[in-house]
């Protein structure tokens, strides 16, 4: 990929930084859910772009990080589109630009290498 696509990759999916992240695809008690069990050490997000589910949760809980997850899922894919790119560049340029530098000191996340990593 030449730098001026990812260039337009690493815009595109900053520009969905809030939408991505809270407004897709989810009700506002499926949000909190998720920042509940993130704030548990349950869930945390994960370098794809992604949630991840660390340790077991309430299915209620399970249904949250879906609906998060097929949110983004789509807006990825919306982005990709738009820059010429795949959505799993776009998932990993989101993590990287808009989430990573979000998570809260406690919280986990899942590093590129695939191992969770308390911040």
């Amino acid at each position: 990929m030449n730098h001026r696509k990812l260039f337009v990759a690493v815009a595109a999916v900053a520009a969905l930084g809030v939408a991505a992240g809270a407004a897709v695809a989810q009700t506002a008690s499926q949000k909190a859910l998720v920042d509940q069990a993130k704030a548990a050490g349950a869930v945390g997000e994960q370098a794809d772009g992604y949630l991840g589910v660390r340790t077991s949760v309430q299915p209620d809980t399970q249904a949250a990080v879906a609906a998060t997850n097929a949110g983004r899922r789509q807006a990825y894919a919306r982005s990709a589109a738009n820059a010429g790119t795949t959505a799993e560049v776009a998932g990993a340029r989101m993590f990287e630009t808009q989430l990573l530098p979000r998570i809260s000191s406690g919280q986990w996340y899942k590093n590129a290498a695939g191992q969770w990593v308390q911040r």
